[in-house]
């Protein structure tokens, strides 16, 4: 018998904001510091010691922080920069934007990480960088990627989007290339409702774009209204408006001291859907590698119609909608959008394992802020969608 729908909507990806942020913005409304400010400065300090590392730069979005560090590397139009098809399409537009050519090397079946093997196939003599993204929160195959960086003399910068606490040997993510990139967008695992965070290795590298974040003006321009007395600035190079505003750092310092509370909850909601969808005909994500740690950002299953008995990825998206039930899809191939297409030629079956991912996959609500009785009325409604 078919279950009734649920009561309300459960929103794919609604963040829990509970009351420490909420007063803490309030108190930047009432001290006037709504722009970059002391509390931007506080989150990067808080932020670049949980990474365990030096420098952390706060932007307004995890795009222009990629941006920007292509944007370091002086890229050329005929300089190509390896990605993977399986990823939100600003990680290609920052290659394009940065002035170079993103190239795709397709991921492993299993872990929807860009694969070695093929980043190995697809350089060339203009590689300049690559691009790895930690897909769903699972680390990439670092051994290999810095491998193939220093056997051919390349920048590695990653996407970490999805992989705040993500851990690969040990070693948390961001600090195995010369820059990582990481989103607070309203989805994600650390929210600030915008915004994004670099980490850089290299100082001169790290004060490089702390200027191109801000017009290119000197370094810590936005000092010249402070109390210290006013500043001048000098600006050094043509820069962008990327800066993160203090309001936005106010949500972001209680949303990062309870990142692993929220990681161990979330944690606890995979291992729930595990066990309710493990005789059903989904394919469910692979298990967490020895010795890596799992940001578990996203729950992805693959809707495959020849086990569903017809049922398409888009129908299943649907059914679950009418049970008032979010869903996501992480993500169609970059080769399958037009823009795309008509730029550079490409073609989804030259990447056949992210084609087939990105026509098959879904994402189940996993946020902090589910109930148990939310993640019953996911479970319900799955077995419900696929007939069980």
């Amino acid at each position: 018998m078919p279950i009734r729908p649920k009561e309300r909507f459960l929103v794919f990806g609604s963040p829990l904001i509970e009351e420490a942020e909420i007063a803490e913005v309030v108190d930047s409304l009432k001290s006037g510091w709504l722009g970059t400010g002391p509390k931007v400065a506080r989150f990067e300090k808080a932020f670049a010691e949980y990474k365990k590392t030096c420098c952390a730069l706060a932007l307004n979005s995890c795009t222009a922080a990629l941006h920007l560090c292509l944007v370091a590397l002086d890229l050329q139009p005929e300089d190509e920069v390896i990605t993977t098809p399986l990823t939100f399409c600003a990680t290609a537009n920052a290659i394009i934007h940065a002035g170079g050519t993103p190239v795709l090397a397709d991921v492993d079946s299993a872990t929807m990480n860009i694969d070695p093997d093929k980043v190995r196939a697809a350089i060339t003599p203009r590689t300049r960088a690559i691009l790895p993204v930690h897909f769903a929160g699972r680390p990439c195959d670092m051994d290999a990627l810095c491998g193939l960086t220093e056997e051919f003399g390349l920048t590695l910068i990653e996407d970490c989007a999805h992989a705040i606490e993500t851990e690969y040997h040990g070693r948390p993510t961001g600090t195995f290339g010369q820059f990582g990139c990481f989103s607070f967008y309203v989805t994600k695992n650390v929210v600030t409702g915008e915004g994004g965070m670099v980490l850089a290795q290299d100082e001169a590298a790290a004060a490089r774009i702390k200027t191109l974040g801000l017009h290119g003006m000197s370094a810590d321009a936005w000092k010249r209204f402070s109390d210290e007395g006013y500043k001048h600035y000098l600006v050094t190079e043509a820069g962008f408006k990327y800066n993160m505003m203090d309001i936005q750092a106010a949500i972001g310092l209680h949303q990062l001291a309870r990142v692993e509370e929220n990681w161990a909850r979330r944690g606890a909601i995979w291992k729930a859907y595990d066990a309710g969808l493990a005789d059903l005909p989904l394919t469910l994500p692979a298990p967490a590698e020895a010795d890596s740690r799992h940001g578990h950002h996203l729950y992805t299953v693959l809707v495959d119609p020849e086990r569903t008995g017809g049922l398409t990825r888009d129908a299943f998206l649907s059914a679950m909608t009418k049970h008032n039930i979010g869903v996501g899809v992480h993500y169609l191939s970059l080769p399958e959008h037009p823009y795309y297409q008509k730029r550079y030629g490409w073609k989804a079956e030259d990447w056949p394992q992210a084609m087939r991912i990105g026509r098959q996959t879904v994402s189940l609500p996993i946020s902090p802020k589910l109930t148990n009785a939310d993640v019953t009325d996911v479970l319900d409604a799955v077995r419900d969608v696929l007939g069980r």
